[in-house]
């Protein structure tokens, strides 16, 4: 039994055939470490954060040298935001920004980005038996000769 459900429905007697109008692009992978705060945001606490909150994010493993280039063009706005007397208008703009990188959960959801965790749900699978599966099955032995 392979699904639930009824088979899917051959596609070519499907009523609708969207494609994708315009064909995807695909690049060379870049490797990019993220670049240090610039020196003129050190004294800054809260943008110091905020970069290494970025720096420090999942989603910087993809992060190209432009996507690095203009998280350091948001930074001025960050500093605005947090020690400007009407820094809270920049509130919009940088929200807008960090958006486009899947800053908050919904964010994401737009992306279609998901975070691996298969993986740490394998790690965290025990792979022996329990004691609770050896004292229920362990009197069970296998029978040769059964019917073919």
């Amino acid at each position: 039994m392979a699904g639930r459900g009824p088979a899917p429905k051959d596609p070519a007697k499907r009523a609708r055939r969207n494609g994708d109008p315009v064909s995807q692009t695909t690049l060379r992978a870049e490797v990019v470490e993220a670049p240090p705060l610039p020196a003129r945001y050190e004294d800054y606490p809260e943008v110091a954060e905020w970069w290494q909150t970025w720096v420090d994010s999942p989603q910087a493993d993809l992060f190209s040298s432009t996507d690095w280039q203009y998280l350091r063009d948001t930074l001025p706005l960050v500093k605005a935001y947090h020690y400007d007397e009407n820094g809270l208008k920049h509130a919009g703009e940088i929200r807008l920004r960090v958006a486009q990188f899947g800053a908050t959960p919904a964010d994401r959801a737009r992306l279609r980005m998901t975070f691996a965790q298969a993986d740490e749900a394998d790690r965290k699978r025990p792979t022996g038996e329990t004691g609770e599966s050896r004292a229920r099955y362990g009197g069970l032995r296998a029978v040769q000769g059964g019917p073919t």
